[in-house]
């Protein structure tokens, strides 16, 4: 991949998010190297990205849940030395009742939404910080926020935990990487116009969902706005200021020795 332009790798790029947003980094001016799955989907979009905006495109098939092809990107990443953008974007639902959801399909949820973008990241980050530059982008989802909500939120308990998890993750990360050029970010998307969601059809039919280059767009403005939470759809940015003070105000409370009332003999 001999070029002089700088490198994004983007996870999930063979539809949705993933690939709206390897078209908009191409668009500005990124090589970009797709991970996906699906060959045919990925071979596809790069032949097109490369007609019509003369990036380089190239394709790595891997599924991340496979601790082998995890590795091979992981080593791919490492030795990137154009690498300025990671984007943890792959993921699916898996929704159901934790009592009932199959062992196999809760560990390949936390395999893809936490330990493929925790390696990953970690992969990266070390050519970055030694270049002074660089950004790091973990898609999310709205359900990050769920957990305090009192209306129930069936079959999403793995899922939205996971998400939570790249939320707090993300936000610590951002602080250890201040001063050192290297963002990072994470993107909390509501319901998306996606394969994801089934393209809006099904169950879903009627429900008003954002276009994926939209969430791309905001990925684009978040880093340069310096955005830590990237929210698409939230027009009152300060809610966050607001909901980081009081988690600020509980951790502050919570910070003594002598047992609560409520919880005394």
């Amino acid at each position: 991949m001999e070029s002089n332009r700088d490198l994004a790798l983007v996870t999930g790029a063979s539809s949705g998010i993933g690939a709206a947003l390897a078209e908009r980094l191409a668009k500005d001016g990124r090589d970009v190297l797709l991970v996906a799955r699906r060959r045919e989907r990925l071979e596809a979009l790069a032949a097109r990205l490369r007609a019509a905006t003369g990036a380089s495109a190239h394709v790595l098939v891997a599924d991340l849940t496979d601790p082998e092809q995890l590795l091979v990107v992981e080593e791919r990443i490492a030795r990137e030395e154009r690498l300025d953008l990671l984007v943890n974007n792959a993921g699916f639902a898996g929704y159901g009742p934790f009592a009932e959801i199959g062992p196999a399909v809760a560990g390949r949820l936390n395999a893809i939404h936490i330990l493929a973008p925790l390696r990953l990241t970690r992969a990266a980050l070390p050519g970055m910080i030694a270049r002074g530059r660089g950004a790091v982008v973990n898609v999310a989802s709205l359900l990050a926020l769920s957990g305090p909500l009192t209306l129930p939120m069936p079959g999403r308990a793995t899922y939205a935990g996971a998400k939570s998890f790249l939320l707090t993750f993300t936000q610590l990360l951002a602080a250890e990487l201040e001063g050192s050029g290297v963002q990072a970010m994470v993107c909390l998307p509501g319901m998306v116009q996606s394969e994801f969601h089934g393209g809006g059809g099904g169950r879903l039919a009627g429900v008003p969902l954002m276009s994926a280059e939209d969430v791309a767009q905001a990925i684009v403005a978040g880093l340069a706005l310096g955005e830590t939470v990237c929210a698409p759809a939230l027009e009152d940015a300060t809610l966050f200021e607001r909901l980081a003070e009081l988690q600020q105000a509980a951790l502050s409370a919570a910070r003594s020795t002598a047992l609560a009332a409520r919880y005394a003999r």
